[in-house]
């Protein structure tokens, strides 16, 4: 008999199931509670219950722990700082859209030469998550791979579905189903509507083709997540950030019925792929928020040291706190444009 299936599949391995994953690192009482209480923080802001901002930054994504860590433990000092006014949630990406080919994240390739080996890639982001909310910094990251979820959503206190799936179904009805708040970006393309239908699609009740902890195939059945809200970054026809842009995005969730909880993220398409604009496009959206209450926050990618480098390479020829992947701001400029941003956000509590 002919074989019909599997002719272009030249290798499977089984993976640890996530259930044996997670109890190789299991969260302390003390973990658990820290995530739920960020994620009803992060709550409150969305629905307007708390003024502050809510930053999410960091690296465009983690290829090295131990600068990863030493950003973080910086992130940390400074949340203390601003607290009362910006809720400050560390980016821990760990997966990457590839617009064709590259590297996909340290849980594809954490050895970063290729070599794939996703079962230590799940187990190195779980253990890498659990230290930084070690630290009482909630975490953040984008869910790509609709199975990794079972593997770290436990330790994530905010999502992001990026430009390049918001229009999935599948990860729309993923995101129906994941426990803590979420941010839909606009299309690449600069469609507003496709965001606004995923939020719509992922607050309902859906069905779907999963696995469980276990690692069995199952038919998930999910409540709908009430937390989601829309992310801007700009498209191919420029930033979208302008208070112009910024209202119209507003009256378009009241006229769905959805709450007008705005982001901004200040990289991509709003910088014109330019990271040390970042800055600039944070003070427009902090000028914005002074009175405009639909702004809940931006993002910002933010690194050791400024810019990127190119990959592959050998890792021992790698500049230390460089991105990998897109070009950040480094900490000396990202410190300096949040105790901005906080300073000016005085206006919107002395308004509140």
């Amino acid at each position: 008999m002919k074989k019909t299936y599997d002719i272009n599949v030249s290798q499977t391995l089984p993976l640890a199931t996530p259930h044996e994953v997670i109890s190789e690192t299991r969260k302390t009482e003390e973990q658990a509670s820290f995530i739920t209480t960020s994620r009803q923080e992060i709550h409150r802001i969305i629905f307007g219950d708390d003024k502050r901002l809510l930053l999410v930054v960091g690296p465009c994504s983690i290829h090295d722990l131990e600068t990863g860590l030493e950003y973080a433990h910086l992130l940390k000092a400074l949340s203390e700082k601003v607290k009362d006014r910006i809720m400050l949630v560390m980016r821990v990406y760990f997966e990457k859209p590839r617009t064709t080919v590259g590297w996909k994240g340290l849980i594809m390739d954490p050895d970063l030469d290729g070599s794939s080996n996703i079962d230590k890639g799940l187990k190195v982001a779980r253990k890498f998550l659990r230290d930084i909310v070690d630290l009482g910094l909630p975490t953040a990251t984008e869910l790509l791979d609709p199975i990794t979820p079972q593997y770290i959503a436990d330790l994530v206190s905010w999502a992001a579905i990026g430009a390049r799936t918001t229009e999935s179904q599948t990860h729309r009805q993923m995101a129906s189903g994941l426990s803590m708040p979420l941010g839909f970006k606009n299309s690449t393309d600069g469609s507003i509507q496709v965001a606004i239908n995923a939020i719509k699609a992922a607050s309902h009740t859906q069905t779907f083709l999963g696995i469980n902890r276990d690692g069995q195939a199952s038919a998930v059945t999910t409540n709908g997540n009430p937390n989601c809200h829309i992310v801007l970054r700009g498209g191919k026809q420029g930033p979208n950030y302008d208070a112009t842009g910024v209202e119209s995005v507003a009256s378009q969730l009241d006229k769905a019925d959805l709450v007008q909880a705005i982001m901004v993220d200040c990289s991509h398409d709003n910088s014109n792929k330019q990271p040390d604009k970042q800055p600039l496009v944070l003070n427009e959206v902090i000028s914005q928020a002074q009175e405009n209450n639909a702004i809940i926050g931006a993002m910002i990618e933010s690194n050791l040291e400024a810019g990127n480098q190119k990959f592959p390479a050998p890792k021992d020829q790698l500049k230390r706190g460089v991105s990998i992947t897109d070009g950040c701001i480094d900490w000396a400029t990202t410190e300096d444009c949040i105790l901005k941003a906080y300073e000016s956000l005085g206006v919107r509590f002395a308004t509140a």
